[in-house]
């Protein structure tokens, strides 16, 4: 492992770093003066912006855009191995979004390692980040928009904060109300046009990228995800994962987890 350098200052345009960050880390609130792809082949990470907030499991890899303030919680020792991308880098989202690595993508942050950023590079280094952010551009293209609100009141985010805590458990506008010491129709409303989504919807879409986090862990089996996250039957469970993320959760899992699926 490389040892820790200004990401900010490097000499070289574009480079990828690799590290581990343990449990607990919490970057606070920075930014880049580089695009930069964030990926974890292992762990689990809370990446917030000013506008959304993900649960980032392995498989998936963030775009955030130059100059935007973001904050990376870590809530399982995770090893990172992340781009930083100079001009003239296009970007591909405008702020941040996540989505899907495709294996090429974890194959060449991994190659790009060998480039010292703390020096130029040439023509062939160039050309190289040229089509991994091409590769990247189509992955984003075909992404679908996992990710949850943020709040801007602190009552929200009370109430927010209480329900990513523990997504699987009952969750009703009353109970996280009392929480965020509002009424449930204000909290209602808060939800309405600070997240511009139902507290229902909230709960629903904590739920599903809590399991898509649950189901890449060693061992995790489908059936006790979806119960695990709050759903009384493996069919609602299957049914509801299917349409937030576009195959059922046993797809999901053969196809992004790094180890087979046990007796799903």
């Amino acid at each position: 492992m490389p040892p820790r350098i200004d990401v900010d200052a490097a000499a070289a345009t574009s480079f990828v770093l690799v590290d581990r960050l343990p449990a607990g880390t919490d970057t606070d609130w920075h930014a880049h003066v580089r695009h930069q792809l964030l990926f974890a082949s292992s762990g689990q990470m809370h990446l917030e912006t000013a506008d959304a907030q993900w649960l980032l499991p392995p498989q998936q890899a963030a775009w955030i855009s130059a100059g935007v303030r973001h904050r990376v919680r870590v809530r399982a020792t995770a090893d990172l191995c992340t781009a930083y991308l100079g001009p003239p880098t296009p970007d591909l989202a405008g702020g941040a979004c996540v989505f899907a690595v495709p294996p090429v993508v974890s194959a060449m942050l991994e190659h790009a390692v060998r480039w010292d950023p703390r020096r130029r590079h040439g023509d062939e280094a160039d050309r190289f980040f040229a089509v991994l952010v091409d590769v990247c551009r189509d992955a984003v293209r075909r992404g679908r928009p996992w990710f949850l609100p943020t709040a801007r009141t602190p009552e929200l985010a009370r109430a927010m904060a209480h329900v990513l805590a523990r997504p699987g458990a009952p969750h009703t506008v009353a109970a996280a109300a009392r929480v965020a010491a509002v009424s449930p129709r204000t909290l209602a409303r808060r939800f309405a046009a600070e997240a511009h989504m139902s507290f229902e919807t909230f709960v629903r879409a904590a739920r599903l990228l809590r399991a898509m986090s649950r189901l890449l862990e060693p061992g995790a089996q489908v059936t006790e995800v979806g119960h695990e996250v709050g759903f009384t039957s493996p069919a609602a469970f299957s049914r509801a994962f299917a349409s937030f993320v576009g195959e059922p959760p046993s797809a999901w899992r053969r196809r992004h987890a790094a180890a087979p699926e046990p007796g799903a």
